[in-house]
């Protein structure tokens, strides 16, 4: 068995019930005082780090490499929490802190109540096969084994009956809109359809913890597109804690609760998507953003302004501006309601604003 395979594996659930993915009850994830230092020594360098030394001074004073340097991060249950950042700036040696893939050369990482850096072998292992399911960007399928026997894999090494595992698998096989496919072998799919098979085997074992270590980077546009629609859509049935690794920052926009941005295995800036596009909180994180569509990913209630109702169209406070500015544009109105989900009126909303907020601060060089 490969390890990659053993490690996309997550918990047995019961088959059969439509509220099963609900079974396993979210949980966060907690990351305090992080560090790795990759090398033959890397606790006596680990000094060196934390009194400030560099990433590059590092490697040439003593040859060890900075991975991360005091990561603080709690990503909240039932959430996507976004990691990006550019290659090597250490997102990928995070997410694998997580399962304990790495371990770290300080610091605490806590899933739940379970803290993951003080398990031994044993329950390392249970807690890998139980508590987190991995879905990886080369989709880690057997292909020898068909759409099927790939999703139920995990339950089948856990020893479930036959019948209960595979009620399972298809349940998962239909959700992300591979029926029909379940007697295919990998090399008979496209990248997208492999990278749902993968998806349908994390899902099929119920893990709390969802980890996607740029899970869809391989594949085309389109398809990267409608996979990130199927999780988001799928993200609203199960409510997992997911950790979303990603070097692009649409998608990180879209798919993200939370977002953290990395460079040189420190956090540059942590929060929504919104709070990064407006308030960078540097000249690097100003770059990252500076071409974002921001009708896309400003919401109505961050522009909404206290007020009494007016005559105009309602619109839920978390429709993002863009799709408000289009219904105020149809219907020739200047100012818009904002409702929450229970329809009462938080404010107003103004045409005028939206277009200021569309358009992006000029820069001081132009």
């Amino acid at each position: 068995m490969s390890e990659a395979a053993t490690l996309s594996m997550g918990a047995m659930a019961p088959a059969g019930s439509e509220t099963t993915a609900h079974s396993s009850s979210a949980v966060g994830v907690s990351i305090k005082g992080l560090y790795k230092v990759f090398g033959p020594h890397p606790q006596s360098c680990l000094p060196l780090v934390m009194e400030g030394m560099g990433k590059t001074q590092l490697l040439e004073q003593t040859g060890h490499v900075l991975g991360l340097r005091h990561i603080d991060l709690d990503m909240p249950a039932g959430q996507i929490q976004v990691i990006m950042g550019l290659s090597g700036s250490g997102k990928s040696t995070l997410i694998r802190h997580i399962n304990r893939l790495i371990d770290p050369t300080a610091g605490l990482v806590q899933v739940g109540a379970d803290d993951v850096t003080a398990m031994d072998e044993k329950r390392l292992r249970a807690f890998r096969r139980e508590r987190t399911a991995m879905v990886f960007q080369k989709f880690a399928l057997f292909p020898h084994f068909t759409v099927l026997e790939n999703t139920e894999y995990g339950l089948q090494i856990k020893g479930v009956a036959r019948k209960a595992r595979r009620e399972q698998a298809m349940r998962w096989i239909e959700r992300v809109g591979l029926s029909g496919y379940e007697s295919h072998y990998p090399s008979q799919l496209s990248g997208g359809m492999q990278q749902r098979v993968g998806l349908a085997r994390a899902l099929t074992n119920d893990a709390p913890v969802l980890l996607m270590d740029e899970a869809f980077s391989a594949l085309d546009p389109l398809i990267r597109a409608d996979m990130q629609s199927v999780l988001l859509d799928l993200q609203q049935e199960i409510g997992k804690t997911i950790v979303f690794i990603t070097h692009d920052l649409d998608e990180a926009l879209r798919l993200g609760d939370r977002i953290a941005i990395l460079r040189d295995g420190e956090v540059v800036q942590q929060g929504t998507g919104q709070q990064i596009v407006l308030q960078p909180a540097d000249d690097y994180i100003a770059s990252f953003v500076r071409d974002v569509n921001r009708g896309r990913v400003i919401r109505c209630r961050t522009l909404m302004r206290a007020g009494a109702p007016v005559q105009g169209p309602r619109v839920d406070s978390g429709l993002v501006i863009e799709e408000a500015a289009r219904l105020l544009s149809a219907e020739g109105r200047e100012l818009a309601n904002v409702v929450n989900a229970k329809g009462r009126v938080l404010g107003t909303i103004a045409m005028a604003d939206i277009i200021a907020a569309m358009v992006p601060p000029r820069s001081d060089a132009g």
